[in-house]
């Protein structure tokens, strides 16, 4: 048997999964399980973008393309910051990647060497934790507070920051909170981050599902960030595998000569198909969808607040709440899987996130039917009770 790399063992795993196979187990049984614990769209792409994946493939559009992306692709993506995001963006200064996975894989690759250390704040997404440690990085969790909206601050960079210390990689809004980063705010931590020469890499994936006033990315702030985004959230592809990266124009080229030999280039049928995703008829479906995730967030949180299940920051994106069940548990782990043998109602405990708040907090997902909702609430106050 061949010996392993010693990344193997320090890769984060994620927790979530033993949960789900328990759920998957009790559905093969027969049990009706409501799932607010997986992190993808109940919707899938509109027909529209079918349309053009079928016509796509029957034209034999399969064929590689560039590294960076087609052409046409990179000029509606910068059209779409332009119109929606209010930012300013190149076509040379984006790489079309399979998936904001590939994104980020690149992203890391090209900025963090072996022993480097990255700063992320706890609770965060934990996948991303692994693509620094590929890259022989160090991810270092920074505990972020209910006040700070759970993101990192200016000050996080002043206390943490060591001579080995690289960036930081954050995102906006964030996966498990749903919160983002107070612009004021954001730029005093970008502010700190280049004053120490360090790279900060920004996730918008869920940019696009922002639910008060016109969302605004990160690049307003400062044109040189790393940006990943995809199409897997707010357009609602996740098994398309198409994402984007957006880096200063200087670096692409780096970037560029790695993605042409780890993937070749983003799936070709993927990229023609996405161009319309931009057409009218898509984007007004995607606000229909958006105002969907919205409502359903709105009952959500009563419902949680009637059950003595605190929200200590409110999400103003994503489709996620971060929850605090204290009131019933000292133990999230032992409570989701109670909640899912007894409630039938799926949810992830806090350690998947961090370590910071692991007991009392777990993530819920509402990017389920308001129906559906309805019925998970209803068997968690019969839980509860």
């Amino acid at each position: 048997m061949p010996r392993l790399a010693h990344r193997t063992e320090l890769a984060v795993p994620f927790h979530a999964v033993e949960l789900f196979k328990e759920a998957n187990t009790l559905i093969a049984q027969g049990k009706d399980i409501i799932s607010l614990g997986i992190g993808e769209p109940d919707f899938t792409a509109p027909p529209t973008v079918v349309e053009a994946l079928q016509r796509a493939a029957a034209a034999g559009q399969a064929q590689y393309t560039p590294p960076s992306g087609t052409d046409e692709l990179k000029a509606a993506l910068c059209d779409y910051y332009r119109d929606h995001f209010n930012a300013s963006v190149q076509p040379e200064q984006i790489l079309v990647t399979a998936g904001a996975s590939g994104a980020l894989n690149l992203a890391a690759l090209a900025l963090v060497n072996p022993g480097d250390e990255v700063l992320m704040p706890d609770p965060s997404y934990p996948a991303n934790q692994n693509f620094i440690l590929a890259a022989g990085g160090i991810p270092r969790l920074i505990p972020s507070t209910a006040e700070n909206r759970f993101q990192l601050t200016a000050a996080d960079i002043e206390q943490h920051w060591t001579e080995k210390t690289r960036g930081v990689l954050i995102a906006s809004p964030s996966n498990p909170t749903g919160a983002t980063i107070d612009p004021k705010d954001l730029a005093e931590l970008i502010q700190a981050v280049k004053a120490r020469d360090g790279f900060i890499i920004m996730d918008e994936i869920y940019l696009g599902l922002y639910y008060e006033d016109k969302p605004q990315s990160a690049l307003c702030l400062d044109p040189s960030l790393i940006v990943i985004n995809s199409f897997s959230k707010y357009f609602h592809m996740t098994g398309w595998r198409l994402g984007w990266l957006i880096v200063p124009t200087e670096i692409r080229p780096a970037i560029e000569k790695i993605a042409a030999s780890l993937a070749i280039c983003a799936p070709a049928l993927a990229q023609h198909a996405a161009l319309a995703c931009f057409e009218p008829e898509a984007m007004a479906i995607y606000e229909q969808r958006r105002l969907a995730f919205k409502a359903r967030r709105d009952f959500l949180l009563p419902a949680f607040a009637a059950m003595g299940i605190q929200v200590p920051v409110t999400p103003d994106g994503a489709f996620y709440i971060y929850a605090d069940i204290s009131q019933h548990s000292q133990d999230s782990d032992d409570f989701s899987h109670r909640l899912l043998h007894e409630a039938h109602v799926a949810a992830v405990p806090g350690l998947d996130f961090g370590p910071a708040y692991a007991k009392k907090m777990l993530r819920f997902s509402y990017s389920t039917s308001l129906e559906r909702l309805e019925e998970a609430v209803e068997r968690m106050r019969r839980f509860l009770a």
